[in-house]
């Protein structure tokens, strides 16, 4: 997998201080798209163990405290990027499991393969839905167009969605 950029700490992609990664690699290639450069596979970076310990440590930094990781790109659900994201993820939940995971995806909930699934039960929040630009608004929460969802998958994500609207 490469990835485009990691910001270590980002108060954008997500509620809270988090970690950002956004990948290589997106399928949908959405007319609008403001992140078009992370479209092909090979752009970027190789995403390495090395990185994958950066994020880590970063998230258990206790001089900025993290609420979370997210997951952005081009498509951490991409099937090239699967395998790397798994892997990421269980070392996140492992390491961190007081932090939670948001990811965005093209795809939908209702499409997404087997393998697309195992990684969707590591996250916490999954916005999914591609960007449709006739239906973009910029009042919407944490997604662009009107079609993507927004779904709290675990037990943490909906308390929070309680506490915070």
């Amino acid at each position: 997998m490469n990835y485009h950029q990691y910001l270590p700490v980002d108060v954008v992609n997500g509620p809270g201080t988090r970690c950002t990664l956004f990948v290589s690699g997106c399928e949908h290639q959405c007319r609008g798209c403001y992140n078009k450069a992370t479209w092909p596979l090979n752009s970027g970076h190789p995403f390495t163990d090395l990185m994958q310990e950066q994020i880590v440590q970063d998230l258990l930094d206790s001089r900025i405290p993290r609420r979370g990781l997210s997951l952005s790109g081009g498509d951490p659900l991409h099937p090239a990027n699967i395998d790397s994201v798994k892997e990421l993820l269980q070392e996140v939940v492992s390491r961190a499991p007081s932090k939670d995971i948001w990811l965005w995806t093209g795809y939908t909930l209702a499409e997404l393969s087997s393998k697309q699934r195992d990684v969707v039960d590591l996250v916490d929040v999954l916005i999914d839905g591609k960007f449709i630009q006739d239906e973009a608004d910029p009042h919407l929460v944490w997604r662009g167009s009107a079609n993507q969802c927004v779904h709290f998958l675990s037990e943490r994500a909906r308390k929070g969605q309680e506490n915070h609207g």
